[in-house]
């Protein structure tokens, strides 16, 4: 848990006290492979912080074809904001890529931390704006850059998510074929 708490300390301060209430609240949960953090069709009723592994959103287009919107992986938190805070039903999967370890709050939970700590919701405003900069910052080069550019930035931005990830789902984020995908990693080697 001690990650946890290190990465809220790097969005403000909070007391031992203040501490422990958290870590009160929260559960540690295995995620299998492929299973769903949270589903399309559904309202979202956690937030995780992901220990080990790689989670991905995704969606279905109007051609039934799967879509990965960003990949989420450790030391990050991880909550379709929308539909958490809205109470609306989500329009995207939250699924493990791989087996995961997170530390997870229900909203509940949460909400009572927002209650009770002071400055809770300043920290977690930072967090969200840290995490909407980053997802802003990933997928701005996807819409310039030829396949190949696009795939070295991944690279370089995501080192330890590069080969953790099936292929199919790295070109659907990339936004091309896997047989494309398969040509470009076949040219930088």
């Amino acid at each position: 848990m001690k990650e946890l708490v290190n990465y809220i300390l790097q969005f403000g301060n909070l007391n031992q006290q203040q501490i422990n209430l958290i870590l009160s609240k929260a559960q540690e949960r295995e995620i299998r492979k492929e299973a769903y953090f949270s589903e399309a069709g559904k309202v979202s009723v956690e937030v995780g912080f992901i220990l080990e592994g790689i989670l991905r959103v995704c969606y279905y287009n109007n051609k039934g074809e799967e879509i990965t919107k960003y990949f989420i992986d450790e030391n990050n938190l991880v909550v379709d904001l929308e539909s958490f805070d809205n109470n609306i039903c989500s329009s995207a999967y939250v699924q493990a890529v791989t087996d995961c370890k997170m530390i997870v709050f229900s909203k509940k939970d949460w909400q009572e931390l927002l209650d009770t700590i002071i400055g809770w919701d300043t920290i977690v405003h930072k967090i969200i704006s840290k995490a909407l900069m980053q997802k802003v910052a990933r997928r701005s080069p996807l819409v310039s850059e030829d396949a190949t550019t696009r795939y070295l930035s991944f690279m370089e931005m995501f080192p330890n998510v590069i080969n953790r990830v099936p292929l199919s789902y790295l070109a659907s984020y990339l936004g091309i074929t896997q047989s494309s995908l398969s040509r470009i990693r076949k040219n930088i080697r």
